[in-house]
C-alpha cells in the first residue's frame, strides 16, 4: 500500500492484464484508477477495469461452506463449518479413489484462479491422486494456441511484447474484436496510429465490428476461412520473392512440404468469399511491410481447425523471418486474465508443470523427486469435452469446479446438466453462490474474490503482476489454495501441502521451473531471477516479465526467439503443413444462419462479476442476436422485437439488433446471459460439442441456426431492492441499478394475466400498494408496494414498453415518500 492508501493491484477481467490502484471507501466499494507505472497498460482502463470498485458487493455471495441436499426440484442447504466441509471433500475423494480408481475424480478449474491456486490444485491431482484429469476453461480460449505454439516452436510461447504494437508498420488483427473484448490494447494501437499515420492496420472478420473504426482495410471473410486465407498468402509470398530463405534455410524445418500444401489451394477465393482486389490487396501488405504483427484470438482459436489456423498463421511469419524482432511476430491475445498462469503450472489435463511434459522420462523423474511423490500421472487427462462426456457416461465419480461455471460456459448445455446430475459427487468452490453450475453441487464452498485474494498473475506478454488483497472476505470465504490444501491434507498429503500463505506456493512453482533449467535454455519458462524471493520481496513484487533471470528492477521489453534458436529437438523452428477444412456444421434448409458468438463491451465471460456493476449494465442491457437487414427481412424480423433462435430441439429468445455490419446469412449473439440473468438466452445451450481433434477447443464460432419471430402479448418493466425470482414469467431480463434490479418482462398472455402474475409475486413487498389502469383492458397498468421507507417494488405493465415507461420508473423509484408520489404515479403523461 502506498502511503496515501492507494493499493497496486490487476484487473479481474481479461488478458491483457491491466495495472489497477484501488483505495477502499466509507460505504464498502473501492475508488479505483489506473496504475500509470504498469507496462501493460500506464494507466489506461476499460470501462470494466473503471467499474470493478462497484462490484465487491456482498450481493449472491456465498458465504458460508454448504451441504446441498437436493429433493426432487427443491435443494435445502446444510451450513458447515470449514472443517466438516474440507473432511466430507477429502473423504468422499478419497473413497471414489479407492473404490474406481483415480481416473474416476477430476477438477476443472478456472483463468479466474491465480497462478498459486493452480498450481496447488495441479499438484494435488497430478502429483498426488495421480491422474490427469484437471482441465481448465483456458480450454475454450487458448488451447488452439497452445497447439499451435507446441508444434511451431516446441514451447507454449508468446514471442512478442506490447510494445510491438508500438513499433510495427502494419497490424492484422484476425478473430478479435479487440476494441471491445481487449480495450486498453486498441486503445494502445490507436494511439500508435495517430503517432504513426503509415502504420497499416487491416481487420479480418466476418463482422464489421467497433474494431474496424481504426482498420485501413476489413475482410469479411467467410466463417472459418483462415487456414485458406493465409494458405494463400504464404503461397504469394513465395510466387512474388518474399520470403527470407536465409531465415527458413537456416532456422526452420519443414517449409517445403508447408509450402506444397498450400500451393495446392486453388479455391482460396471461393472459401474466403473475398474478391481478388481484396486478397491482392491484403497480400501486398503483408509481403511489404517487414513489421508486421499478426494479433489473432477466439476467431481463430475457437474452431474445430483451431490448431491449423493458428499453425497456418505463424507458417507467414516464420517464412519471413518476421519473429523475436521490434515490432514483428505473431501475437495470440488470452480471454482470461489468468490463463496464461494456469498453462505455466500445469492446469490442462496434456501437460505437467512448468512446461513440463507427458511422455519426458526425465522431467517425469524431475517433479517426482521434486514434490516428493511416488503417484505422478504418466498421461495425460481428459480435455473439458471429453471430461463432462465421461461423466454423463459415469465413469467420472467425483468433481470439484473451482472458479468457473461450466453450465453456461460449456457447448451443449443439456448434456452437462446431465452430466452433473449423473456425477455422485459434484463440489464446486465459487464467490458466487447460485451459479447454474453451484445449484447442481452437492457442496459449495466459498472462494475470495477479486481485491480479497492474493497471489499472481500472468498477462498474455509473459509478465507477472501481483494481484493484491484489498478488502477482508465476506463471511467464511478462503484462498482457493487454502481451500484445496486443507482437503489435500486430509487426504494423508499433509507433508505436501504445509502452506502458511501464498508466498511460499510461488516460491516453490519459481523453483520448479528452474529444474533442469538454470540456464532456461531447455525450457522458455525460466523463474530462476524470482526463487530468492522473501516474503516482503514477494509483498512488495513489481510486474516481472519471463524469462527472469534476475529480479527485474527496471521494465523489461524481452522477446523470445531473437536469436533463431526454438525449444524443438532440432532448436530450429517447424513449418506446419496446413490444409483448409471447412467448419463440421454447414446452414441447411431447416437452419440456414449462420451463428457467431462472442463479447459485448461492458460485460465478461457469464457476467457473474460485471453483471453486478449498474454502470456496465447501461451499454447493452438485454441480450440480443444481430442480423442484417435483408435476414431480417427475410424471416419477419422487427428492430426491438424478440427473436427466437433454434437449433434441434433447443430455442434461445433474445432482442433483435438489425445491423448492416454483419453479412446475410449470418448473425452473432452475447454469451454473458444465463440462469441468473434471462429466462432464456444462453447462446451455449444451442452450440454443438465439435472440438478441434488437438486442441479439444470447442467450435463456439459456426453454428447453423433457424431464426424467427417469438410473439408476446404484453411486456413489464419492473423494479425492486431485491433479486425476484420470475420462473413462470415466459421472458425477462435482469439489470442492476444502484439501488436495486431492474426486470424486463415479456409474455405470450395478455396484460391482465400478467399483472395478476406480478402481483402476485410481488404482494409481499410492501403493506400499501398504489395502483393505476389506464383502462379495464390494462393496457396501460402501473402498481408500487409501499411502506413506510419507501417504494420497494413496481411494476408498469403495457403492450409495447417504451422507453418513456423506464424512465417513469426509475423517478418512481428515487422520489422521496410524500404526498406528492401518488400524484405522480397517477400521472397518466409522467
Amino acid at each position: 500500500m502506498n502511503n496515501d492508501g492507494w493499493v497496486k493491484t490487476t484487473c479481474a477481467y481479461c488478458g491483457v492484464g491491466c495495472g489497477v490502484e484501488a483505495k477502499p471507501k466509507s460505504n464498502g466499494l473501492l475508488d479505483i484508477r489506473g496504475d500509470k507505472a504498469h507496462p501493460s497498460n500506464y494507466g489506461k482502463l476499460c470501462t470494466k477495469g473503471i467499474a470493478l470498485g462497484d462490484t465487491v458487493i456482498t450481493d449472491g455471495r456465498q458465504l458460508t461452506p454448504v451441504l446441498r441436499r437436493k429433493v426432487a426440484t427443491q435443494s435445502t442447504d446444510q451450513p458447515l463449518s470449514w472443517d466438516e466441509a474440507t473432511n466430507l471433500v477429502a473423504d468422499k475423494f478419497r473413497d471414489t479413489i479407492e473404490q474406481y480408481g483415480p481416473d474416476s475424480v477430476a477438477f476443472y478449474v478456472s483463468g479466474q484462479l491465480l497462478t498459486e491456486d493452480y498450481y496447488v490444485a495441479n499438484k494435488l491431482m497430478k502429483g498426488f491422486i495421480g491422474s490427469g484429469n484437471i482441465d481448465s476453461n483456458s480450454r475454450l480460449c487458448m488451447a488452439s494456441s497452445v497447439v499451435g505454439h507446441k508444434r511451431a516452436f516446441g514451447s507454449d510461447t508468446v514471442p512478442i511484447v506490447y510494445e510491438d504494437l508500438e513499433l510495427a508498420e502494419l497490424v492484422v488483427i484476425t478473430g478479435s474484436n479487440l476494441a471491445w473484448c481487449h480495450p486498453v490494447l486498441f486503445q494502445r494501437l490507436k494511439v500508435a496510429k495517430q503517432n504513426n499515420p503509415s502504420l497499416t492496420i487491416v481487420v479480418i472478420d466476418p463482422r464489421r465490428t467497433a474494431t474496424c473504426e481504426l482498420a485501413d482495410l476489413h475482410l469479411p471473410i467467410q466463417p472459418g476461412s483462415d487456414v485458406s486465407l493465409f494458405n494463400g498468402l504464404l503461397h504469394y509470398l513465395s510466387e512474388s520473392g518474399k520470403l527470407d530463405q536465409h531465415y527458413i534455410d537456416h532456422f526452420t524445418e519443414g517449409f517445403d512440404s508447408a509450402l506444397s500444401l498450400a500451393a495446392e489451394q486453388k479455391d482460396t477465393l471461393s472459401e474466403t468469399g473475398l474478391s481478388q482486389q481484396q486478397l491482392d490487396d491484403f497480400y501486398a501488405l503483408f509481403a511489404n511491410n517487414d513489421k508486421t504483427i499478426t494479433i489473432y484470438s477466439q476467431g481463430v482459436n475457437q474452431s474445430s481447425s483451431g490448431s491449423d489456423k493458428v499453425n497456418s498463421i505463424l507458417n507467414c511469419h516464420l517464412a519471413t523471418a518476421r519473429i523475436g524482432k521490434p515490432g514483428m511476430g505473431p501475437f495470440s491475445v488470452t480471454g482470461q486474465p489468468n490463463a496464461m498462469g494456469g498453462r505455466e503450472v500445469g492446469a490442462l489435463a496434456n501437460t505437467l508443470a512448468a512446461h513440463m511434459e507427458f511422455g519426458n522420462k526425465r522431467q517425469h523423474t524431475l517433479i517426482e523427486e521434486f514434490w516428493g511423490t511416488d503417484n505422478l500421472a504418466t498421461k495425460p487427462g481428459l480435455k473439458a469435452i471429453d471430461l463432462f462426456d465421461a461423466m454423463e457416461e459415469g465413469k467420472i465419480k467425483a468433481i470439484w469446479v473451482m472458479a468457473t461455471n461450466p453450465m453456461v460456459s460449456l457447448p451443449n448445455s443439456d448434456k452437462i446438466r446431465s452430466a452433473l446430475e449423473k456425477c455422485p459427487f459434484v463440489v464446486v468452490s465459487d464467490c458466487i453462490k447460485n451459479t447454474e453450475t453451484a445449484k447442481l453441487a452437492d457442496v459449495v464452498l466459498p472462494a475470495q474474490g477479486w481485491s480479497e485474494k492474493s497471489g499472481t498473475v500472468t498477462n498474455s506478454e509473459r509478465r507477472i503482476s501481483r494481484q493484491r488483497r484489498i478488502l477482508p472476505s465476506p463471511g467464511m470465504a478462503k484462498p482457493d489454495w487454502w481451500i484445496v490444501s486443507q482437503v489435500a491434507q486430509k487426504m494423508g498429503y499433509e507433508e505436501a501441502f504445509q502452506y502458511l500463505h501464498e508466498g511460499q506456493i510461488f516460491n516453490e512453482y519459481a523453483r520448479m521451473t528452474t529444474l533442469d533449467n538454470e540456464d532456461g535454455k531447455q525450457r522458455d519458462l525460466c523463474l530462476i531471477g524470482m526463487t530468492k524471493l522473501d516474503d516482503k520481496g514477494y509483498s512488495a513484487l513489481t510486474p516481472q516479465q519471463w524469462p527472469v533471470d534476475t529480479l527485474q528492477s527496471d521494465l523489461s521489453h524481452r522477446r523470445l526467439f531473437s536469436d533463431g534458436r526454438f525449444y524443438t529437438d532440432s532448436t530450429k523452428a517447424q513449418f506446419i503443413a496446413t490444409k483448409y477444412q471447412p467448419p463440421l456444421l454447414t446452414p441447411c434448409e431447416q437452419t440456414p444462419i449462420l451463428l457467431n458468438s462472442g463479447r459485448t463491451r461492458d460485460q465478461w465471460h457469464t457476467m457473474s462479476r460485471t453483471g453486478l456493476s449498474p454502470q456496465l449494465g447501461t451499454h447493452t442491457p438485454e441480450p440480443y442476436v444481430s442480423v442484417h437487414p435483408a435476414t431480417a427481412e427475410q424471416v419477419g424480423l422487427e428492430q426491438g422485437a424478440i427473436a427466437q433462435i433454434s437449433r434441434n430441439t433447443t430455442s434461445i429468445q433474445m432482442r433483435v439488433h438489425i445491423d448492416s455490419g454483419i453479412e446475410p446469412g449470418q448473425a452473432f449473439v452475447p454469451i454473458h446471459w444465463n440462469g441468473a440473468t434471462a429466462s432464456n438466452a444462453k447462446a451455449c445451450s444451442l452450440i454443438s460439442a465439435y472440438t478441434d481433434p488437438l486442441s479439444g477447443q470447442p467450435e463456439f464460432k459456426q453454428t447453423p441456426v433457424s431464426i424467427s419471430p417469438w410473439s408476446k402479448r404484453s411486456e413489464a418493466l419492473v423494479i425492486s431492492h431485491h433479486p425476484i425470482n420470475f420462473d413462470g414469467i415466459d421472458y425477462w431480463v435482469q439489470q442492476k441499478l444502484e439501488a436495486g434490479y431492474l426486470y424486463r418482462l415479456a409474455s405470450k398472455s395478455g396484460a391482465m394475466k400478467l399483472i395478476i402474475q406480478l402481483t402476485e409475486k410481488l404482494a409481499s413487498e410492501g403493506n400499501k400498494t398504489l395502483t393505476y389502469s389506464a383502462d379495464e383492458n390494462g393496457s396501460l397498468h402501473r402498481k408500487a408496494f409501499m411502506t413506510s421507507a419507501g417504494i420497494q417494488s413496481a411494476f408498469v405493465v403495457k403492450d409495447c414498453i417504451d422507453d418513456d415507461d423506464l424512465d417513469w420508473l426509475a423517478q418512481l423509484y428515487q422520489a422521496r415518500l410524500d404526498e406528492t408520489i401518488e400524484l405522480q404515479f397517477m400521472s397518466a403523461d409522467a
